[in-house]
């Protein structure tokens, strides 16, 4: 890669975090809120002051040390859709308060468009809208590097989750397209915000594609694929949860009712059937709490105490 990227992989719940350098340093993606200081601290050491954090979307992996960056003088850029929803702090932002994901507060100062071109550090990267895992997900492409900053689209051994019920049943094929629409930009380098840069870019596109084509073909595949990722983050963020908790916590979750009701079971069937099933692979019972099986950093419980986006301060009019 050149000598003016740097990139940290990091394990959940953080999204991997790229490091842009010049004259103003950028930073994509900001890793989860228990994680912040972490983040603006390895940040500073490599690349002094930040001047912006450009977000491929507004989850709570991606958007957790905006607060804190933001506190210090950066300035924040998200694709608009998110970004105007940000300004009007509407309750859903984030999803974080449907998926109980905490996020702070924090304001987008640059509202990003398809095709726009971004000065990050000392190079332009051009803006690409590619919707499906959230309606503002963006990429991002430096054409003479061909570099493509992926976000949570695809990574070397998956795809992005949709939400059906949130984002409506064209959902998957909007993802597919946005894949598609990635892949014909014939990129050398795939930065992904999840796992390894994946060794063969084309391979990669290719499976990408394929599991992409199984959520639009399989619908109910694709929400019991949601159901888990967003369970299993549930389970990494807060140290596991007792055994006698965890189906409580899941009958009070908005997303396992909506999950429910596209699957035609009702709430309490689907959780049953999800903890059973997750037992088998992907969490372990241990000291009388279920845990994540996949590698994760542990999160600090006050970390978690920020408010819902219905609860943050309004945006101070410029």
């Amino acid at each position: 890669m050149p000598s003016w990227v740097t990139w940290w992989q990091r394990p959940f719940p953080d999204a991997n975090t790229l490091l842009l350098h010049g004259r103003q340093p950028a930073l994509v993606d900001s890793g989860f809120v228990g994680h912040a200081e972490q983040t603006a601290d390895w940040a500073r050491a490599r690349a002094g002051t930040i001047g912006l954090v450009v977000n491929t979307h507004w989850h709570s992996d991606h958007v957790g040390g905006n607060a804190l960056l933001q506190a210090a003088g950066a300035g924040i850029a998200a694709g608009a859709p998110e970004a105007e929803a940000i300004s009007r702090r509407d309750p859903g932002c984030c999803s974080a308060e449907y998926l109980d994901q905490p996020v702070a507060p924090y304001t987008v100062d640059v509202p990003l468009d398809d095709g726009q071109v971004l000065r990050l550090g000392d190079t332009d990267w051009e803006v690409v809208r590619t919707p499906g895992h959230t309606p503002g997900h963006l990429a991002l492409w430096q054409p003479e590097e061909r570099l493509l900053v992926v976000g949570d689209a695809l990574s070397d051994y998956d795809v992005g989750w949709v939400d059906l019920a949130l984002d409506g049943p064209d959902a998957a094929t909007t993802a597919l397209a946005s894949l598609q629409r990635m892949a014909d930009l014939d990129p050398r380098v795939i930065l992904p915000s999840h796992g390894p840069i994946p060794a063969d870019t084309e391979a990669a596109f290719g499976a990408a594609l394929r599991r992409g084509r199984r959520l639009v073909d399989d619908p109910d595949g694709a929400v019991w694929y949601g159901a888990r990722r967003i369970f299993a983050f549930a389970l990494m963020i807060r140290d596991g949860i007792p055994t006698e908790e965890v189906e409580p916590y899941l009958h009070a979750r908005a997303w396992l009712a909506d999950a429910a009701r596209l699957l035609r079971l009702t709430p309490e069937a689907l959780a049953a059937e999800l903890v059973t099933s997750m037992l088998a692979g992907g969490i372990v019972l241990r000291d009388g709490r279920l845990h994540a099986a996949a590698g994760h950093t542990p999160v600090a419980a006050e970390s978690l105490r920020v408010p819902y986006p219905r609860a943050w301060p309004a945006v101070e009019p410029r």
